[in-house]
């Protein structure tokens, strides 16, 4: 199941990023993605889904984001490499 959500953003923000709409739409979902993951709020294999990336990809892109995702406890990466 999913949810749409809407939002306006203004056309110079996309024009001066050089992005088109699927292009920003993807980026947001990329970003939401990381923050929920870096929040603790959502495991790596949910938040790769969401960002349209495999869990090694959106992992290696965590840690190029210093996002700590090696900072959970042996448990944390047992339950984290099982998903």
């Amino acid at each position: 199941m999913s949810r749409v959500i809407n939002f306006e953003l203004p056309e110079d923000i996309l024009t001066s990023a050089h992005l088109t709409t699927e292009q920003a739409i993807e980026e947001a979902k990329k970003l939401l993605a990381f923050y929920l993951f870096s929040n603790g709020q959502v495991p790596g294999g949910k938040a790769a889904k969401l960002a349209g990336m495999s869990r090694l990809a959106f992992l290696i892109e965590a840690s190029n984001r210093k996002i700590d995702w090696l900072s959970y406890s042996p448990d944390e990466v047992e339950r984290e490499l099982q998903q």
